[in-house]
């Protein structure tokens, strides 16, 4: 039986193009509440500020681990620089959320 390469090599890079989608849903929704911790200082609590912590590490973990797929486009490889670059962004704003509230 032979291989259906093409198949394969399709769902994988839809499977990859998914997980960037819903990688950049999470840095939006991480960056919302961000954002309005900034405003409400009241939010920050120190469970709130741990969570908020592991969350972004969990994020980044994954976004400076994940491989892009063979044969993936130049968009592809910037979009994967941008989110880095967002979560990048996003902890030196939750540092600062941080440090308004210490």
């Amino acid at each position: 039986m032979s291989m259906p390469q093409n198949q394969i090599q399709m769902q994988m890079s839809q499977a990859w193009n998914d997980f960037v989608q819903q990688m950049e849903k999470s840095i939006d929704l991480l960056e919302e509440n961000i954002n309005e911790a900034n405003e409400m200082t009241n939010i920050c609590t120190d469970e709130w500020c741990r969570a908020t912590e592991h969350v972004i590490d969990d994020l980044a973990n994954s976004l400076f681990s994940i491989s892009e797929p063979r044969g993936s486009s130049e968009a592809d490889s910037q979009k994967i620089k941008d989110l880095k670059r967002r979560v990048h962004d996003l902890y030196a704003n939750y540092r600062d959320v941080y440090k308004k509230i210490s």
